[in-house]
């Protein structure tokens, strides 16, 4: 059926609302459909993010996106957490990035990059590992953030738009795993997304943000044990990590 807008969803598992019970809560969903709602468009969605992937997998998702079809009008990426865990190099992991985006941009997309989140907020990762995460994590924020800007797309600060809610209320915002973000950090992440979405878009509207879903009775979901807390404290525990310059970053909670 013909449609206004075509956006495509880029990234690993938070791209892919992985920990959600049902599609009402997946990410992308929220965003597509908080789009239409707010300019009245007829959107279409496609999600080309996989579970796992870093910021290799997600420049071959773009790459297969290009044999497969026509590009996107619009793009959204969510990554970092899985480049900072497998320990991948800072500054590679943001220029494949922003070689991804340029790649769209090049084709006209709109690209709105969700950067890495704040992995110090974990609190299933232990000490001194999660403090490690944490650092990581922001520098690596901050390379993508140049990364994007760089190739024409615009990067949201997940790290500085969340990290509060997700301290303050866990329980709530952690799926089964205690890594993964749960339903309603999810529509946390969805709303700033889809505001940055229709500016960039030149879409000025004025509506009501999208509201987080409430708990689930379901939300004991079991996830995949391949992409667990223990999968990602066994890749920080590899060695040897690389030395990492001086940084004045927030201090992480010990708890």
């Amino acid at each position: 059926m013909p449609v206004d807008l075509h956006l495509m969803m880029f990234g690993d598992s938070t791209a892919t609302g992985y920990g959600c019970s049902s599609a009402e809560e997946v990410p992308g969903v929220l965003i597509a459909r908080g789009l239409a709602e707010r300019t009245g468009k007829r959107i279409r969605l496609s999600t080309k993010a996989i579970v796992g992937a870093t910021s290799k997998g997600v420049s071959g998702q773009v790459d297969a996106m290009f044999v497969a079809g026509p590009p996107p009008d619009a793009a959204v990426m969510m990554l970092g957490a899985n480049d900072v865990t497998a320990l991948n190099g800072i500054s590679q992991s943001a220029r494949r990035l922003g070689a991804a985006v340029r790649k769209l941009r090049a084709r006209s997309a709109v690209v709105i990059v969700g950067t890495c989140p704040d992995l110090g907020v974990i609190s299933a990762i232990p000490q001194p590992l999660r403090s490690l995460a944490h650092s990581r994590g922001l520098q690596l924020a901050r390379a993508q953030a140049g990364a994007v800007r760089a190739a024409g797309g615009v990067p949201v600060p997940m790290a500085q738009l969340l990290a509060r809610d997700l301290r303050s209320k866990r329980e709530l915002m952690f799926s089964a795993d205690g890594f993964h973000p749960s339903p309603a950090a999810y529509a946390l992440a969805a709303q700033q997304l889809l505001g940055v979405l229709c500016d960039a878009l030149g879409e000025k509207v004025d509506s009501p943000p999208v509201e987080p879903p409430s708990p689930s009775r379901d939300s004991t979901q079991v996830l995949d044990t391949g992409h667990t807390r223990l999968s990602v404290m066994s890749r920080l525990w590899r060695g040897p990590v690389p030395d990492l310059p001086a940084q004045s970053n927030p201090p992480v909670p010990s708890d």
